[in-house]
């Protein structure tokens, strides 16, 4: 059985950034009626970008 561990939050730096108008309404239609933030969104997406980055790379 696996034990249940307080997860830890990941420290973070608030960053100001400038999405244009369309990727805000595109990102906003995407998560509608789901439980994600823009945030969660965006921070997911650099995510993805960075791997396919790396692996392109290797």
């Amino acid at each position: 059985m696996k034990k249940f561990k307080i997860p830890k939050v990941p420290s973070t730096t608030n960053k100001t950034i400038r999405f244009p108008n369309d990727i805000i309404e595109n990102v906003e239609n995407a998560i509608q009626g789901k439980e994600c933030t823009f945030s969660a969104f965006v921070i997911e997406a650099v995510r993805v970008a960075l791997e396919n980055l790396d692996e392109e790379e290797k």
